[in-house]
């Protein structure tokens, strides 16, 4: 399951928000692995607009197991004021974008040598 979402950060705390992510905690890191985040990663515009990308087996469960990890509330209270709409927890406020194209499964679907199917998350 490939899964794209958006956000949005503040556009006057974009050093501090760019200056975070260079250095994830590292148990952080392992969390987010542990928990079924592959391939992932955040795309941040000047304006503020953050695009973030995984893939996982199931994003409800990849999300649900996050949400169980300690240093996971803690680091979501640490990123929390540096977003638009800090009355909502950073990693429950994300947008998840309908895929309307994948150049793989069209390929294969062209040439019948795959099912071409996209996941879709419902939210």
């Amino acid at each position: 399951m490939r899964v794209c979402f958006r956000s949005s950060v503040q556009p006057e705390l974009l050093v501090e928000y760019r200056r975070r992510h260079a250095a994830v905690w590292p148990e952080m890191l392992s969390a987010l692995k542990d928990a079924g985040w592959n391939n992932y990663s955040l795309f941040l515009d000047d304006d503020g607009l953050l695009i973030g990308y995984l893939e996982c087996d199931d994003f409800d469960a990849a999300r649900a197991r996050m949400a169980l990890a300690d240093v996971n509330a803690r680091w979501q209270v640490e990123m929390a004021a540096l977003f638009r709409d800090s009355d909502v927890q950073p990693d429950e406020g994300f947008r998840v974008l309908d895929e309307v194209f994948n150049l793989e499964g069209q390929l294969a679907a062209a040439t019948g040598t795959g099912s071409g199917a996209a996941a879709v998350v419902e939210h």
